[in-house]
Protein backbone atom coordinates (compact mmCIF):
# COMPACT_ATOMS: atom_id res chain seq x y z
CA UNK A 1 0.00 0.00 0.00
CA UNK A 2 0.77 3.03 -0.89
CA UNK A 3 0.95 6.54 1.47
CA UNK A 4 -0.52 9.52 0.01
CA UNK A 5 -1.62 13.35 1.04
CA UNK A 6 -4.75 14.70 -0.20
CA UNK A 7 -5.06 18.50 -0.28
CA UNK A 8 -8.61 19.94 -0.85
CA UNK A 9 -9.11 23.09 -2.63
CA UNK A 10 -11.26 25.77 -0.65
CA UNK A 11 -13.18 24.31 2.31
CA UNK A 12 -13.69 25.50 5.76
CA UNK A 13 -13.13 29.30 4.12
CA UNK A 14 -15.10 31.97 5.55
CA UNK A 15 -17.81 29.62 6.95
CA UNK A 16 -18.06 27.73 3.22
CA UNK A 17 -17.70 24.53 2.38
CA UNK A 18 -18.23 23.29 5.64
CA UNK A 19 -16.62 19.70 6.18
CA UNK A 20 -15.42 18.86 9.73
CA UNK A 21 -12.51 16.52 9.94
CA UNK A 22 -13.49 14.23 12.44
CA UNK A 23 -16.44 13.45 8.99
CA UNK A 24 -13.93 13.51 6.42
CA UNK A 25 -11.46 10.98 8.50
CA UNK A 26 -14.87 8.87 8.28
CA UNK A 27 -15.83 9.60 4.79
CA UNK A 28 -12.53 8.47 3.42
CA UNK A 29 -12.41 5.58 5.49
CA UNK A 30 -16.13 4.28 3.85
CA UNK A 31 -14.53 4.59 0.45
CA UNK A 32 -11.43 2.22 1.72
CA UNK A 33 -8.93 4.08 2.51
CA UNK A 34 -6.76 3.27 5.63
CA UNK A 35 -5.01 4.78 8.18
CA UNK A 36 -6.64 7.90 7.71
CA UNK A 37 -5.36 11.22 9.34
CA UNK A 38 -6.19 15.01 8.77
CA UNK A 39 -4.53 17.83 9.97
CA UNK A 40 -5.74 20.97 10.78
CA UNK A 41 -9.18 22.36 9.13
CA UNK A 42 -8.02 23.48 5.76
CA UNK A 43 -8.60 19.85 4.11
CA UNK A 44 -5.29 17.68 4.35
CA UNK A 45 -5.73 14.05 4.07
CA UNK A 46 -2.84 11.24 4.77
CA UNK A 47 -3.98 8.02 3.95
CA UNK A 48 -2.87 4.07 2.66
CA UNK A 49 -4.36 2.69 -0.44
CA UNK A 50 -4.11 0.23 -2.62
CA UNK A 51 -4.89 2.06 -5.98
CA UNK A 52 -1.91 3.10 -7.53
CA UNK A 53 -3.60 6.27 -10.05
CA UNK A 54 -3.67 9.69 -8.08
CA UNK A 55 -5.79 11.05 -10.85
CA UNK A 56 -8.41 7.83 -9.38
CA UNK A 57 -7.90 9.05 -5.88
CA UNK A 58 -8.48 12.77 -6.71
CA UNK A 59 -12.20 11.69 -8.55
CA UNK A 60 -12.83 8.75 -5.64
CA UNK A 61 -12.51 11.22 -2.80
CA UNK A 62 -14.13 14.26 -4.79
CA UNK A 63 -17.40 12.21 -5.72
CA UNK A 64 -17.63 10.79 -2.31
CA UNK A 65 -17.64 14.53 -0.57
CA UNK A 66 -20.44 15.37 -3.62
CA UNK A 67 -22.62 12.99 -2.53
CA UNK A 68 -22.18 12.88 1.26
CA UNK A 69 -22.15 16.62 1.34
CA UNK A 70 -23.11 18.39 -1.60
CA UNK A 71 -21.07 20.19 -2.96
CA UNK A 72 -17.81 20.22 -5.01
CA UNK A 73 -14.24 19.82 -3.64
CA UNK A 74 -11.29 20.37 -5.97
CA UNK A 75 -9.11 17.27 -4.56
CA UNK A 76 -5.26 16.72 -5.91
CA UNK A 77 -3.76 14.07 -4.32
CA UNK A 78 0.45 13.63 -3.93
CA UNK A 79 2.42 10.16 -2.99
CA UNK A 80 4.71 11.03 -0.56
CA UNK A 81 7.69 10.83 -2.42
CA UNK A 82 6.13 13.75 -4.83
CA UNK A 83 5.58 15.67 -1.77
CA UNK A 84 9.17 15.03 -0.52
CA UNK A 85 10.60 15.71 -4.42
CA UNK A 86 8.27 19.35 -4.07
CA UNK A 87 9.81 20.67 -1.17
CA UNK A 88 13.24 19.51 -1.94
CA UNK A 89 13.35 21.72 -5.07
CA UNK A 90 11.69 24.42 -2.68
CA UNK A 91 14.39 27.69 -4.12
CA UNK A 92 13.37 29.62 -1.17
CA UNK A 93 14.63 27.25 1.30
CA UNK A 94 16.01 29.04 4.76
CA UNK A 95 16.85 27.94 8.43
CA UNK A 96 15.63 31.86 9.19
CA UNK A 97 11.65 31.58 10.84
CA UNK A 98 11.12 34.51 9.24
CA UNK A 99 11.42 33.47 6.04
CA UNK A 100 9.83 30.19 6.46
CA UNK A 101 6.67 32.10 7.36
CA UNK A 102 6.80 33.44 3.55
CA UNK A 103 7.21 30.47 1.78
CA UNK A 104 3.83 28.95 -0.21
CA UNK A 105 3.47 26.11 -1.97
CA UNK A 106 1.15 26.61 -5.07
CA UNK A 107 0.28 22.52 -6.10
CA UNK A 108 -0.65 21.81 -9.42
CA UNK A 109 -2.65 19.16 -10.66
CA UNK A 110 -0.89 18.50 -13.96
CA UNK A 111 1.79 19.65 -15.69
CA UNK A 112 1.20 23.17 -17.12
CA UNK A 113 0.91 24.17 -20.26
CA UNK A 114 4.75 24.86 -22.16
CA UNK A 115 3.07 28.45 -23.66
CA UNK A 116 1.43 29.37 -20.83
CA UNK A 117 3.85 28.82 -18.25
CA UNK A 118 6.44 31.10 -21.06
CA UNK A 119 4.31 33.88 -20.24
CA UNK A 120 3.67 32.99 -16.71
CA UNK A 121 7.61 32.92 -15.89
CA UNK A 122 8.16 36.71 -17.59
CA UNK A 123 5.50 38.37 -14.79
CA UNK A 124 6.88 40.12 -11.81
CA UNK A 125 4.58 41.16 -8.48
CA UNK A 126 5.79 43.76 -6.10
CA UNK A 127 7.43 42.15 -2.49
CA UNK A 128 7.05 38.51 -4.01
CA UNK A 129 9.36 36.06 -6.21
CA UNK A 130 8.23 32.89 -7.46
CA UNK A 131 9.72 29.60 -9.22
CA UNK A 132 7.77 26.84 -10.75
CA UNK A 133 8.84 23.47 -11.32
CA UNK A 134 6.89 20.83 -12.81
CA UNK A 135 3.81 20.64 -9.81
CA UNK A 136 4.06 23.39 -7.78
CA UNK A 137 4.47 26.73 -8.12
CA UNK A 138 6.79 28.26 -5.24
CA UNK A 139 5.86 31.32 -3.07
CA UNK A 140 8.02 33.51 -1.38
CA UNK A 141 5.37 36.46 -0.20
CA UNK A 142 8.14 39.23 1.43
CA UNK A 143 4.35 41.35 2.64
CA UNK A 144 2.35 38.01 3.77
CA UNK A 145 0.04 35.72 1.41
CA UNK A 146 -2.66 37.36 2.73
CA UNK A 147 -1.66 40.64 0.19
CA UNK A 148 -0.18 38.77 -1.96
CA UNK A 149 -0.78 39.86 -5.97
CA UNK A 150 0.28 36.42 -6.97
CA UNK A 151 -2.27 33.81 -5.29
CA UNK A 152 -4.21 30.57 -5.92
CA UNK A 153 -6.59 32.15 -8.00
CA UNK A 154 -4.19 34.00 -10.45
CA UNK A 155 -2.21 31.02 -10.49
CA UNK A 156 -4.76 29.22 -12.02
CA UNK A 157 -6.26 31.46 -14.38
CA UNK A 158 -2.80 32.33 -15.89
CA UNK A 159 -1.78 28.50 -15.86
CA UNK A 160 -5.10 26.46 -17.13
CA UNK A 161 -4.68 24.18 -14.20
CA UNK A 162 -6.32 23.00 -10.69
CA UNK A 163 -4.18 24.38 -8.04
CA UNK A 164 -4.41 24.74 -4.02
CA UNK A 165 -1.99 26.60 -1.89
CA UNK A 166 -0.46 25.75 1.10
CA UNK A 167 2.32 27.36 3.57
CA UNK A 168 5.75 25.96 4.19
CA UNK A 169 4.75 24.36 8.36
CA UNK A 170 1.86 23.04 6.77
CA UNK A 171 3.66 21.23 3.84
CA UNK A 172 6.69 20.08 6.67
CA UNK A 173 4.10 18.58 8.94
CA UNK A 174 1.96 16.45 5.78
CA UNK A 175 5.39 15.30 5.20
CA UNK A 176 6.35 14.16 8.50
CA UNK A 177 3.21 12.18 9.02
CA UNK A 178 3.12 10.14 5.94
CA UNK A 179 6.16 8.61 7.06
Amino acid sequence: METYIAFLRGINVSGKHKIPMAELRELCKSIKLKDVNTYIQSGNVVFKSDLQKTSELESLISKAILKSFGFEVPVIVKTTSQLHQILNENPFESEDEVIRKQIYFVLLNNTTNVEELAKFKGKSYDNEEFSISKNCVYLKCKAGYGKAKLNNNLVERKLKVLATTRNYRTMHKLLELSR
